[in-house]
């Protein structure tokens, strides 16, 4: 494998990471105003909106991950 084959490996991984972490942010986007909308209802099912937030958590979880994972070491 060369040197070019390395990199584009390292541009593609980099490039999926990107987009996934973008997917993310969007998806925790979306669910904290559905959240937030639910939440005004006084007929909200309290057992849909605890797993919305539950999984809006554990997006946050996945994104600061992602995010993470794409800054460079600083010590390095």
């Amino acid at each position: 494998m060369t040197g070019n084959d390395d990199n584009d490996k390292v541009d593609r991984e980099l490039f999926r990471n990107v987009e996934k972490l973008r997917l993310l942010r969007i998806e925790h986007r979306d669910l904290d105003e559905i959240i937030s909308r639910l939440s005004m209802d006084i007929h909200v099912d309290e057992i849909q909106l605890k797993r919305l937030k539950k999984r809006k958590l554990i997006l946050k979880d996945q994104i600061e991950r992602y995010s993470s994972e794409l800054i460079p070491d600083l010590n390095a």
